[in-house]
């Protein structure tokens, strides 16, 4: 079921609101982040989760995770990856799930032996608990969040109104960083991502969910924008989340969201008639010239440095040596540490004490697959062997689900360079692995 344009216009301007309003007053960020949880309890309990609830609330949590992390409104640090937890499992047992869900149980499994090696080779230095939950939250919310959505039926419009529950929060992010960045001829001296256009967070997270945000409002673009008020009002939402993620200047969101998108245009102009591929090169042109005039913008904004960024170079136009920036020397001791403990891995969180060892820094991965082989060994590889191809061959018997491969590369390219330290790539992932249909009565 849609939303009606009204309550849609209404949805947008209290989104922005709530940004505005935590700006100026942040504690009530905690409110918020407390309010969500609550108010999300209520309406699953109300509902029965007759319609998939617990996806809209979860979903919401998800667009909610990096805005509540930069105004330390989050009820505790991992609350999203917690939270989408609590909701798939209340979802479960309201609604069951698919006995064919098998694939990602062995997942779940593959995973705990590498949490029993940790026991034995943190150092007792180490805060056991808080080091391996770190860094096993994200994949046990994968987990979870895909046995509730293994081949769950649901319609079309569903998932689009589970991608606006993600946009929502994002809207208040934009909001709040409108209004929080200093003038950026202020702030940016480099070509490094910058906190002070972040608001004041991990830029890597903040362009990651912009990233995905600005996908979303696309698709509103394609799919729910019928008349020209509502056009208007999701181009100017995608164009302010596409220059505020480009200005974090932190490339792999942005990137990402840009690959979706294509993606996504791949498979319409694939399924369309020649009338819906005349339209659809329209649209390319159109989005195509708007793109080049936020670019210019914000090429004259950043005074030529946003282009250097993306050039990997640096301010005074130099090549970087790293085009990962310096990520290459964390996958590289990854593994290695893989192939000094090849079958059970090395432990959670063991590669982070090793690089502290080695260094005396804090350093965390940021790629979520040489973390895995190395601190689980074979069994991880088997894992990842799991997530990357089940969604696939769901997608031979169900190719009205068009957004599947948006969704696996999502998850694919953000734990690539940002880990899974938001639950944003977990629990979009698991919207891969729904059943999708146009019809809304099949969808119930």
């Amino acid at each position: 079921m849609e939303i009606k344009d009204s309550h849609y216009i209404l949805l947008v301007i209290l989104h922005i609101a709530i940004g505005v309003a935590i700006y100026y007053v942040q504690p009530l960020s905690s409110l918020y982040g407390l309010g969500i949880f609550l108010l999300g309890l209520f309406y699953v309990f109300k509902t029965g989760n007759k319609n998939n609830q617990v996806l809209i609330v979860a979903a919401y949590i998800v667009g909610s995770d990096v805005f509540l992390r930069m105004t330390s409104g989050s009820i505790l640090y991992e609350f999203s990856k917690y939270g989408v937890i609590i909701f798939v499992t209340i979802g479960m047992l309201y609604s069951g799930l698919s006995k064919n869900s098998v694939p990602f149980w062995i997942y779940l499994l593959l995973l705990i032996p590498g949490v029993f090696v940790a026991t034995e080779t943190l150092n007792l230095e180490s805060d056991l608990r808080t080091s391996i939950m770190f860094n096993i939250s994200g994949p046990v919310c994968l987990g979870m969040s895909s046995i509730y959505c293994y081949n769950r039926k649901i319609s079309f419009s569903q998932v689009n109104n589970l991608l606006l529950a993600i946009g929502l929060p994002v809207i208040s992010t934009v909001s709040y960083l409108i209004l929080y960045t200093p003038d950026l001829k202020d702030v940016l001296t480099g070509t490094g991502s910058n906190g002070e256009t972040s608001g004041g967070f991990g830029p890597n997270q903040v362009a990651t969910i912009l990233g995905i945000g600005m996908f979303i409002f696309f698709t509103r673009l394609i799919f729910n924008s019928k008349n020209k008020i509502i056009f208007i009002v999701n181009l100017l939402i995608a164009c302010n989340i596409t220059y505020r993620g480009l200005v974090t200047f932190s490339r792999g969101g942005m990137i990402t969201g840009f690959v979706m998108m294509i993606i996504l245009l791949f498979f319409l102009y694939k399924i369309s008639n020649s009338s819906g591929r005349f339209k659809l090169n329209l649209l390319f042109i159109f989005m195509a010239l708007v793109f080049s005039v936020i670019w210019f913008y914000t090429s004259s904004q950043t005074s030529g440095l946003i282009d250097k960024r993306y050039a990997n170079q640096d301010a005074m136009g130099r090549a970087k040596e790293s085009k990962l920036t310096g990520r290459e020397e964390i996958m590289e001791s990854e593994i290695a540490s893989f192939l000094d403990s090849p079958i059970f891995g090395i432990g959670v969180a063991k590669g982070l004490e090793i690089r502290y060892e080695q260094t005396g820094q804090i350093i965390t991965s940021h790629n979520e697959i040489t973390r895995t082989i190395a601190e689980h060994g074979t069994l991880g590889i088997i894992a990842l062997i799991i997530v990357f191809f089940t969604p696939i061959f769901l997608f031979l018997d169900n190719k009205e689900h068009i957004y599947m491969f948006c969704f696996l590369i999502f998850w694919l390219l953000t734990i690539n360079h940002a880990a899974m330290r938001i639950a944003a790539p977990a629990f979009v992932y698991s919207l891969s692995l729904l059943k999708v249909t146009f019809n809304e009565e099949q969808g119930k």
